[in-house]
């Protein structure tokens, strides 16, 4: 008997990384630019970035933050002001150091070429972060203990030199919000990287469904030029860790760096305690990863760019406009309800196309809620539901009143399925191991999922194990910290920490 066939192929079990670009092929989000490394986000996949900004956006404003712009290239002098941050992006940077360019005629050919000249005086980096141009605007905004805190968020682009991009996860130029703080007080700076680290995982759970393992990056994982670093990790359908978000408490490096310096209470001059966090459109590949199926992606309602999709069946001429009709009928009812606060996305699919056709687009696309309407559900007030949490062929029939009334607790139970799915897939993925002999078995197997261990050892033997197995300490995390005492499973030495070690995107 032969396997059902799926809208994408290769499936997930065959082969993951293709899989995951030929559901975003599939789903018409994104493509591949002319820009080395770069990529065209396109309606679809820009909708659900413009979803994950206004409702991250929102979030902050309720927190005190404001929104601000900084210039995109950043004098080179300013990085190496700060030479342990600017030595953990220096190989990734994109440096600018002409200001014109000149044509200039190939007289064997007789092609013009561009040619750069008006060499700067200073090169620019074109901003792979923002700390140091920033830190040099709040040093001229900070002047007393008034004018603290500083809340501040910036979207924006980056660059980062990818050598081996993939859409939505590496990409030379990426899209993301980058927040930066200054405070009076170490224990105020703190409370803001937690506060922002509780609030990603917040979001990421109750927008996304995605449950991510919030706890505080080692040494070797940590922000260059931070004193502690709080991440927000998801595990993916191949067992894989992304780190989906990151909050820095940058202690005073930078602003000792960048003189944000202030008049205290005590009228001493004292340096700001400074922070910096960000989330990007890595959240859409985290997000594809985690919930897409053979059959393409699958959106959590609050972030789908249409949350329900109603297709005209038309199969008589005569028929046709009265369908058409009550399908936008029904469409222009529904948008005056809401979910979440906001009012029910809904498109009508009146396109001259066959109804599979319609149908398989939709499914690919993610859309959480299908339904088709055709002449005998226009007469019997009746709809065709198809939840995109269920068999692409799954359906029931509901009548159009309950469908009305129901419909945003349709929505919120798709989110709670995918959620509830995604925690249990990851919980049935974490091992407790002790024995170093089982760690180093494990990392030996097919997509061997995440192990939870004691951890008591120095950066140096932690970064020879990461080495030796190609892994990372994803993170230590946070309700894991103090749990009984246990021998180290490197040293031996007791310990109440533990570690959650992953291969990554």
């Amino acid at each position: 008997m032969s396997a059902p066939k799926t809208a994408i192929t290769p499936t997930r079990a065959e082969d993951f990384p293709e899989w995951y670009q030929q559901v975003i092929k599939a789903a018409d989000m994104a493509e591949n630019s002319e820009t080395r490394g770069c990529m065209v986000i396109k309606p679809w996949g820009y909708g659900i970035w413009e979803l994950i900004q206004q409702q991250l956006d929102r979030r902050f404003k309720e927190t005190g933050h404001q929104n601000a712009y900084f210039p995109l290239l950043i004098p080179l002098s300013y990085l190496e002001k700060e030479a342990e941050h600017a030595e953990g992006f220096a190989t990734e940077c994109a440096v600018v150091t002409h200001h014109r360019l000149e044509a200039v005629k190939d007289e064997e050919t007789g092609k013009t070429r561009m040619i750069p000249t008006g060499e700067l005086a200073e090169p620019y980096v074109i901003r792979p972060t923002s700390e140091t141009i920033i830190g040099a605007a709040f040093s001229r905004w900070v002047q007393s203990y008034r004018d603290l805190p500083l809340l501040i968020n910036q979207w924006a682009n980056v660059m980062r030199w990818e050598m081996r991009p993939r859409l939505f996860l590496r990409t030379a130029e990426f899209l993301w919000q980058e927040g930066h703080t200054a405070h009076e007080t170490k224990d105020e700076a703190l409370a803001e990287t937690r506060m922002i680290h509780r609030l990603y995982e917040a979001f990421l759970r109750d927008h996304l469904a995605i449950p991510v393992i919030p706890g505080e990056k080692t040494e070797n994982e940590r922000f260059p030029g931070a004193d502690m670093t709080l991440t927000v990790e998801a595990m993916v359908q191949d067992r894989k860790a992304i780190q989906a978000g990151t909050s820095h408490y940058l202690g005073q490096n930078f602003s000792k760096a960048q003189d944000i310096s202030f008049t205290g209470r005590e009228g001493r001059v004292e340096h700001a305690h400074t922070t910096s966090w960000g989330v990007s459109t890595r959240m859409i590949g985290t997000l594809v990863m985690a919930h897409a199926d053979d059959d393409g992606l699958v959106l959590p309602p609050r972030v789908a760019t249409q949350q329900i999709i109603i297709i005209p069946v038309t199969p008589k001429e005569d028929s046709r406009q009265a369908v058409i009709d009550s399908c936008h009928a029904l469409a222009t009812t529904l948008r005056g309800h809401h979910f979440h606060g906001d009012p029910l996305r809904v498109h009508v699919d009146d396109r001259d196309l066959q109804g599979g056709q319609k149908k398989w687009e939709w499914v690919k696309k993610g859309a959480p809620i299908r339904i088709e309407i055709g002449p005998r559900d226009v007469e019997g007030r009746k709809v065709c539901l198809s939840r995109r949490d269920r068999s692409s062929n799954d359906k029931e029939f509901l009548d159009k009143e309950d469908f009305i009334r129901d419909a945003a607790e349709i929505l919120q139970d798709i989110h709670d399925t995918l959620l509830q799915r995604a925690t249990e897939f990851r919980d049935a993925n974490i091992v407790p191991c002790s024995d170093l002999a089982d760690f180093d078995a494990h990392w030996e197997k097919e997509n061997p999922g995440w192990l939870l261990t004691p951890w008591a050892a120095t950066p140096e033997e932690e970064d020879t194990l990461s080495k030796k197995h190609k892994i990372t300490i994803r993170c230590l995390p946070l309700d894991q910290q103090d749990g009984p005492e246990a021998p180290c499973i490197l040293t031996g030495k007791p310990t109440r920490q533990r570690a959650i070690w992953g291969r990554s995107y």
